[in-house]
C-alpha cells in the first residue's frame, strides 16, 4: 500500500506545488537516466521506475536537508507518491488478465494465507525477543505481512500501540524497500527463476504495493502482473487480520474499515477482471498501461523524495533487526512455495 506516510488529502494549508514539481523534475531525470543506460548498455539496465525512487532519495539527502524544505515539498511528494500511484495502480489493472494467476490453482492462495499467517507469529515471536513491547511487535509483523503503512495505522488502535510505535515501525521500511527493488532482481539468474515465479516471490515478499511495482514491473509484464495479483491476495487479508487481533487483544477500539482495503485495490480487482473478462480489449490495455507507467515514475519520484535517511537512526536495532528478520523468512517462504508448487 501507499508507503509514502501521510496522506495525499492531510497537508494541511501547505501548497502542493513544490513538491509535485520536484517530483516531475525526478521523473524526467529517471526518463532521462533511462535513456543513457539505453545507450550506453544497450538496455534499460535499471529502468525510470527504479531510477526516480534512486534519484528521488538522494535529492532528498542532499538537497533537502532541512526541516523548512523538507516541510515545503512534503505535500506535493505525498500526493505524487499517494493519489498518482494510486490512480495509477487502478490503471494497470486493465492491462492485467487474472488468468495467469488462475493457472496455478487455488493451491497459492491457501499458501499466501499460510505464509501471511506464519510471518505474523514468527515477526511478533523476534520483536518479542529484541526486547519489543508487545504492540509494538504486532505492529511490524503486520506491516512486513500484509502491506505496510495502511497495515499499520488500521492495526495500531486494536493493539493499543503509541504513535512513537507506528512511526518507528513505518520509519525503517522506506529505506530497507529501496535496497530490497534494487536487490531483488538478482535473485532471478542466481537461482534460475523464470518471471512467473519471480512475480510470486515479489508479490510476497515486498512490503509495499508501491515497492512491488518497482521490483517487478521493469523485470517483465508477466512478472509485474503476477506480483501485483499476489500483492493483492496479501491485501485482502488485511480485514480478517486486523479483526481477529480485535478479538484476542479484546480492545473495541474503533477502526476505520474503509481503510482496511483502500479504494485502489478494489478499482484494481475490477480493472483486472473486466480485462481479464475482455470487457477492456487488450489493445486498450495496452494504452492505459503506458499512462499508468507514466504516473508510475512520478509517483515513485514523490516516494523517494519522502525517504528519511537520518530516519534509520533514528528507529533502532531492533526494530531494524525484527524487520530484517521477518523479511529473511518470508523470502524463503516464498521461494519454498515456487519451487513446492512447481510454477512454472
Amino acid at each position: 500500500m501507499n508507503n509514502s506516510g501521510a496522506s495525499p488529502v492531510d497537508t494541511g494549508r501547505r501548497s502542493v506545488a513544490p513538491g509535485l514539481w520536484l517530483a516531475a523534475g525526478v521523473s524526467v531525470l529517471a526518463w532521462g537516466a533511462e535513456r543513457v543506460l539505453v545507450q550506453w548498455v544497450g538496455r534499460a539496465v535499471l529502468e525510470a521506475i527504479v531510477l526516480a525512487i534512486v534519484i528521488g532519495t538522494v535529492m532528498r539527502a542532499v538537497a533537502v536537508r532541512t526541516p523548512a524544505r523538507a516541510a515545503r515539498i512534503e505535500p506535493g511528494a505525498a500526493v505524487a507518491s499517494g493519489l498518482l500511484l494510486e490512480c495509477s495502480i487502478v490503471l494497470l489493472g486493465a492491462g492485467s488478465d487474472l488468468r495467469a494467476l488462475a493457472a496455478a490453482g487455488p493451491s497459492i492462495l491457501v499458501g499466501v494465507i499460510g505464509i501471511v499467517v506464519l510471518t505474523l507469529g514468527f515477526g511478533t515471536m523476534v520483536g518479542r525477543w529484541f526486547g519489543l513491547p508487545r504492540s509494538h511487535a504486532l505492529l511490524v509483523a503486520v506491516g512486513n505481512a500484509i502491506c505496510g503503512n495502511s497495515a499499520i495505522s488500521a492495526a495500531a488502535p486494536v493493539v493499543g500501540a503509541r504513535r512513537e510505535e507506528v512511526a518507528s515501525a513505518i520509519a525503517f521500511t522506506a529505506v530497507l524497500g529501496v535496497l530490497v527493488i534494487l536487490g531483488l532482481p538478482s535473485l532471478i539468474p542466481l537461482l534460475g527463476l523464470s518471471d512467473h515465479q519471480y512475480g510470486v516471490v515479489a508479490g510476497l515478499t515486498v512490503y509495499a504495493v508501491p515497492q512491488v511495482i518497482a521490483a517487478a514491473y521493469p523485470v517483465s509484464l508477466m512478472a509485474g502482473q503476477t506480483a501485483m495479483l499476489v500483492k493483492l491476495m496479501r491485501v485482502v487479508l488485511l480485514g480478517p487480520v486486523v479483526l481477529v487481533l480485535s478479538l484476542t487483544e479484546h480492545r473495541a477500539a474503533r477502526v476505520n474499515w474503509w481503510r482496511v482495503v483502500p479504494w485502489y485495490i478494489i478499482g484494481f480487482a475490477v480493472t483486472s477482471a473486466l480485462r481479464t473478462l475482455g470487457v477492456i480489449p487488450a489493445s486498450a490495455g495496452d494504452a492505459v498501461r503506458e499512462v499508468a507507467r507514466l504516473l508510475t515514475v512520478m509517483a515513485m519520484a514523490g516516494l523517494g523524495l519522502a525517504v528519511d535517511l537520518a530516519a534509520v537512526r533514528r528507529v533502532g536495532a531492533r526494530v531494524g533487526a525484527t524487520v530484517v528478520l521477518t523479511l529473511a523468512l518470508m523470502l524463503g517462504l516464498s521461494l519454498a512455495l515456487v519451487r513446492g508448487l512447481q510454477i512454472p
